[in-house]
């Protein structure tokens, strides 16, 4: 069988939390159930705040593959405003990080 990756960019995740709505609507989740959540995290630097949102994958993330056996994308990816998300084939997906600012790589 084919492995798949998600790489998130989260040099370019604005925390918006779509991905976190469009999985849930996808999988039909409960209001505390989550496949991806986006955390908030402040940082108090000497030349002030730094907030970065950092979705991660939970283990209720099935990678949508009835959608990507149909051919289209995981539900958090297509939505995604920033398009910081991107998934496919572990091999392609660890070579478009080499070329991302802060890469967050999951595989299943």
């Amino acid at each position: 069988m084919k492995k798949f990756g998600m790489l998130i960019d989260v040099q370019y995740c604005t925390g918006c939390h779509t991905c976190e709505v469009a999985c849930a609507q996808e999988n039909g989740l409960a209001a505390d159930q989550f496949g991806i959540k986006v955390t908030e995290h402040v940082l108090n630097q000497k030349k002030g705040l730094m907030i970065d949102y950092v979705p991660y994958i939970t283990d209720m993330c099935n990678f949508c593959m009835a959608r990507v056996a149909e051919g289209r994308k995981p539900s958090c990816v297509k939505h995604c405003l920033a398009q910081c998300m991107s998934f496919g084939p572990i091999d392609e997906i660890v070579e478009e990080a080499k070329n991302a600012k802060k890469p967050m790589l999951y595989f299943k």
